[in-house]
């Protein structure tokens, strides 16, 4: 759907800030609402949406376990 979005959970990206996170959100609601930007009168509900969809995905990204990228140590070398 929104092909620039670009994915925010390790192994793929380290540490995704708070900006990543609000860009992203971003993006979504511009693409699923069909406005670059929103004229005055639809101002709020946009900006409204934009908060909830960055806090949406700043608590799903802090309740990921994803297992296998902390701590990961090498394989021991074959015998």
């Amino acid at each position: 759907m929104c092909r620039s979005i670009k994915t925010l959970r390790p192994p793929f990206t380290d540490d995704a800030d708070d900006d990543d996170i609000r860009a992203a959100a971003l993006q979504y609601v511009r693409k699923v609402s069909g406005f670059r930007a929103p004229a005055e009168h639809n101002r709020a509900v946009f900006d409204e949406a934009v908060d909830a969809v960055t806090a949406a995905t700043r608590s799903l990204l802090d309740g990921l376990e994803v297992r296998g990228s902390a701590g990961r140590q090498e394989a021991p070398a074959p015998r």
